[in-house]
């Protein structure tokens, strides 16, 4: 209890979540941004791989929202230097880039979200994703099969075994 408000202070599971949000397109940053900071969340913005390393080298990050195509330092390059730092920090790959999956997989991401995505599932799988055990995610550095998140761009449909 702070003596001065008569409030109670935030505990820790209370606390404020950072999302490292790392992208070139300004609109990206723009619009992701301002829903994940109306969601609670504090969002710092990075518009390339060099940017995102100083950020995450001065700020405690509970969760990366990444893409792959970026200017100066590419995505898994920014990935595979971010999580040695921190290799349980939770980690989202947002891209328009095809082909990724496996990629992921063997990356030990936590999800990966192809663009566009539709925000619903974005805030979902942020949640889940920060709500998960450290040994979740070691599991999933490990290559077990520990709740890998995969969302297909929204624009597409798979009928039939073919995509339309």
């Amino acid at each position: 209890m702070n003596p001065r408000t008569n409030k109670q202070l935030p505990t820790p599971s209370d606390a404020q979540k950072t999302i490292l949000l790392v992208d070139d397109d300004p609109s990206i940053l723009q619009m992701v941004g301002r829903v994940l900071h109306e969601e609670g969340y504090l969002v710092l913005n990075a518009a390339n791989g060099a940017e995102a390393l100083g950020i995450a080298e001065t700020n405690r990050i509970d969760l990366i929202l990444l893409d792959l195509n970026m200017p100066v330092q590419n995505g898994w390059d920014t990935f595979e230097r971010l999580t040695a730092r921190d290799p349980l920090t939770a980690v989202i790959i947002i891209t328009g880039r095809p082909n990724q999956l496996f990629t992921s997989l063997g990356a030990g991401v936590g999800a990966l979200l192809e663009k566009p995505f539709n925000y619903p599932t974005l805030l979902k799988t942020i949640k889940n994703l920060l709500a998960e055990s450290a040994e979740l995610r070691i599991a999933r550095l490990a290559g077990e099969n520990a709740g890998f998140h995969y969302h297909r761009a929204v624009d597409s449909e798979v009928t039939a075994g073919r995509t339309k």
